[in-house]
């Protein structure tokens, strides 16, 4: 048959959120780690952060503006990535 379904306290579920934000690693290392399921985690750690919402220490000059550079490469290699594959498509037809 199924597994029972476990309750875990409102501490236990702090903790293992707050051990996601703290320490930047994935939810699915996280929850591998602790046993628990990665859905719940990520809801235990959705909920942490919306009962704490100015937690987060807003970003440093520095940080913005090395997160601008970043979505920019990021826009720029989707679009490349656009580009081979338009080109592979159309070099992979049969040209008579």
């Amino acid at each position: 048959m199924g597994q029972a379904r476990r309750s875990f306290s409102r501490e236990y579920r702090e903790e293992a959120a707050r051990l996601v934000i703290e320490t930047g690693r994935p939810i699915v290392q996280v929850a591998k780690e602790l046993g628990v399921g990665e859905v719940s985690l990520g809801k235990w750690v959705k909920d942490y952060r919306a009962a704490r919402g100015g937690d987060e220490a807003p970003l440093e000059l520095s940080e913005r503006a090395r997160l601008r550079e970043l979505e920019r490469e990021a826009r720029d290699l989707r679009l490349e990535n656009e580009f081979l594959k338009k080109a592979a498509a159309y070099f992979a037809r049969d040209h008579r």
